[in-house]
């Protein structure tokens, strides 16, 4: 008697687990009008590659695109992830940008974030300026930010996507400069 309910229950089990591994295997055979694929179209950004002369420029400029797309997120702690991998990425030691950088990964406070985001944007945007050597990146900028003071930030995407709002005012904001 106890076999066969062990019998039953290993049976059960396997019925289980084999219905469970036909639905991961199963493919999905939606299909799309051509309005859907129109409409997923626009509401994806397109993302421009951009290319820089100075390796260590795309590094940071990478780094800093986690950071932004972080704070759009409102995800303190991707945005210390991303604070972190950009410190590795930087060469000088001790200097403005690197305490910045470091003061990012290290508070959880997402104003904070946002703040130090700010003054990162003024030292980073010469940098990247000078060195794009493809491609096109977008300087954008809320009037709204901190204050009423507003606040720049440079994106790989022209689409708004405000960093200093996130989901708040995601689209609040306009693009001031292209740079090519």
């Amino acid at each position: 008697m106890k076999r066969n309910v062990t019998l039953t229950i290993t049976t059960i089990l396997l019925i289980g687990l084999a219905s469970c591994g036909d639905a991961k295997n199963k493919q999905n055979n939606e299909i799309n009008t051509p309005e859907e694929i129109e409409t997923k179209k626009a509401n994806t950004p397109e993302i421009v590659e951009a290319s820089f002369s100075d390796e260590m420029i795309g590094k940071v400029f990478n780094a800093y695109q986690q950071i932004r797309i972080a704070l759009v997120n409102s995800n303190s702690e991707e945005v210390n992830l991303a604070a972190e991998n950009l410190a590795k990425s930087l060469t000088a030691e001790g200097d403005e940008m690197n305490s910045m950088v470091m003061a990012m990964a290290e508070t959880k406070d997402i104003e904070k974030q946002r703040q130090l985001f700010s003054q990162m944007t003024a030292e980073v945007e010469t940098l990247f300026k000078e060195s794009i050597s493809e491609g096109a990146i977008y300087k954008q900028f809320c009037p709204m930010a901190f204050e009423g003071k507003g606040g720049y930030w440079i994106s790989n995407v022209e689409e708004i996507r405000n960093p200093y709002y996130g989901d708040k005012m995601l689209k609040c904001g306009k693009v001031t400069e292209i740079i090519n």
